[in-house]
């Protein structure tokens, strides 16, 4: 019997193949109870074009006094961030990998904000 954990890991392995075979950016996302974490992986996988997260200073600031990073709100000023970061970097075509996780809650909010602040999936 696998775990939650090792389950969510098989299906987050069938996922980076298949985006490997496209040869493009990808956004991967991350989270977990307190903090959701994003980055955008260059198309060959080897290096890091552009991370925003809820762990961040700045980021913990804009979200008030708690600083909780843990909810759909975090997740959408996230979304919004790394679109910035990602155009900044010349990015703006990406395959969404959401490491396994559901496209719920969370890792939705992140991927509309995305989307909405202009980049391609």
């Amino acid at each position: 019997m696998l775990s939650k954990k090792e389950q969510r890991l098989r299906r987050s392995r069938q996922t980076r193949i298949r985006i490997a075979t496209q040869g493009v950016a990808r956004l991967t996302v991350n989270r977990t109870n307190l903090h959701i974490y994003a980055s955008v992986i260059s198309g060959d996988g080897s290096k890091v074009l552009a991370s925003a997260s809820t762990a961040q200073a700045e980021v913990r600031k804009t979200l008030g006094a708690s600083g909780k990073g843990g909810n759909a709100a975090a997740a959408q000023v996230i979304g919004k961030l790394i679109a910035e970061k990602a155009k900044a970097a010349g990015v703006d075509k990406v395959a969404f990998d959401r490491a396994g996780f559901a496209y719920h809650g969370r890792v939705k909010a992140l991927a509309e904000a995305a989307r909405e602040a202009g980049l391609q999936f």
